[in-house]
């Protein structure tokens, strides 16, 4: 999958908006892991469910993909369902452990 599937049609603004940021994050990787999450999952999110996203989508891409990925360790403030739903969409693919984890907050 390589881009925007759902029709955002039946959406209302708000996932809308979150659809469109999902397929435009900025590092191809966290569009594939964000964009195909929101494709199944967003109509069906609850708001509180939208927040938690959100909030998420609000970390930098840098430190998202190495979470994701199992680079980093995941901040113990994400060891959500929602997140460990999101990290279930991630692509089949390699990605260096080119640093060493930042602080864990």
């Amino acid at each position: 999958m390589t881009g925007v599937t759902l029709s955002s049609a039946d959406l209302d603004p708000r996932r809308r908006r979150i659809l469109f940021r999902c397929w435009h994050r900025g590092i191809r990787e966290m569009d594939l892991v964000f964009g195909q999450f929101a494709e199944k999952e967003i109509a069906a999110l609850s708001n509180v469910e939208l927040d938690e996203f959100e909030t998420i989508m609000a970390e930098e891409d840098n430190d998202l993909v190495r979470w994701i990925m199992g680079t980093w360790p995941v901040p113990e403030r994400f060891q959500t369902p929602m997140f460990q739903r999101l990290a279930a969409y991630k692509p089949d693919f390699e990605y260096p452990a080119d640093a060493l984890p930042r602080n864990a907050e």
